[in-house]
């Protein structure tokens, strides 16, 4: 890979590092980081002169202290909710929690939390000021976002009141109105070969044709591999990091996308927009849910699609559940009548 850029980008006093990934076949992402001082600044662009222009305005006087994430090692040295929040969440939530939800969950306070009370003592924090929070995030259309700063907002409150720093939540009495998810729509046949046609690049035909044919989370496309008769691939909803993974038998309509193995396959955000604009009125994760009806329409066992889709039975049925693969070929046979 060339490197015709310098790879120390110097901006606003902070000597950052510049990283170019390869993000697809032929495409690259540059990112820029820095990590010091109890700071955390990424940015990320496939321009780097954009990415440069990111980090120049997070890195600003108004801007910087968001980004501060200095590690706070004892309850008694924490004065702002944000250091509660970071002490809290690094010492209990980090654990419980896939890798990719505690990045989120740590986007999402920065972004919104932060902002709006990181620098108040949590007990300066009233049921009108989360109430007030709430209804500014429902208003520009966040309903899920609106759900999701509600539930952490709750976590780091009821973390609070552990600590023995606050004896009641003030989200107690604040009201919202819950998101209503819209659930994924399944591809007609038509529609999955007019995707698969519309791709034109091989890998991010391989790509939409594992995600169609697994069932695969888009996040956990870049762990799948090819073992024998089964695609494997992490599961990305177990928590306490424990690593599971997925197994998924090759189907008929999936193996001509093999004949090669498995390329470098291009990131989810950039298999998102492809498989939006070949498809206006469906989304990356409408394959995921095509696979599902799939196996409902063929007669699959739920046992055997529970195992393919990585949906957990419950701890109980987690424990003493270890399907054979001769069980879980046989039931993905039903699927070779998708053509």
């Amino acid at each position: 890979m060339a490197t015709t850029f310098k790879k120390v980008f110097i901006a606003n006093g902070l000597a950052a590092h510049v990283i170019k990934k390869e993000s697809g076949k032929n495409s690259y992402c540059y990112e820029i980081r820095y990590r010091a001082n109890g700071y955390c600044i990424i940015t990320s662009s496939t321009n780097l002169q954009k990415a440069k222009e990111k980090f120049l305005a997070k890195t600003t006087p108004t801007e910087i202290n968001k980004y501060y994430v200095g590690k706070i090692n004892k309850v008694e040295d924490c004065r702002t909710l944000k250091e509660f929040a970071l002490f809290f969440f690094e010492k209990h939530r980090k654990e419980k929690v896939a890798a990719q939800t505690y990045k989120c969950d740590l986007n999402r306070i920065n972004k919104y939390i932060f902002p709006a009370f990181g620098d108040m003592n949590i007990r300066q924090i009233t049921p009108d000021k989360c109430q007030t929070l709430i209804e500014g995030i429902q208003a520009e259309g966040k309903g899920k976002t609106a759900d999701e700063i509600y539930s952490l907002l709750s976590i780091i409150f009821k973390g609070a009141i552990a600590y023995g720093i606050i004896t009641k939540s003030p989200l107690a009495i604040v009201q919202i109105q819950k998101h209503v998810y819209q659930h994924g729509v399944a591809l007609s046949k038509d529609e999955e070969k007019l995707l698969l046609t519309r791709l034109i690049e091989p890998d991010f035909k391989i790509a939409a044709a594992i995600a169609l044919y697994t069932g695969l989370r888009p996040n956990e496309l870049e762990t799948a591999k090819i073992n024998g008769d089964f695609i494997i691939a992490i599961n990305s909803k177990r928590k306490n990091k424990k690593v599971e993974y997925k197994r998924i038998p090759i189907i008929d309509a999936l193996r001509p996308y093999l004949k090669n193995g498995i390329p470098v396959l291009p990131t989810p955000q950039l298999l998102r927009r492809r498989v939006s604009a070949a498809l206006p009125n469906h989304k990356l994760y409408d394959l995921r849910t095509t696979f599902y009806t799939r196996c409902d329409e063929y007669g699959v066992s739920q046992p055997a699609r529970d195992e393919f889709v990585g949906h957990s039975g419950g701890a109980l049925t987690n424990a003493y559940r270890d399907l054979s693969d001769e069980y879980l070929l046989k039931e993905a046979r039903k699927l070779n009548e998708w053509k």
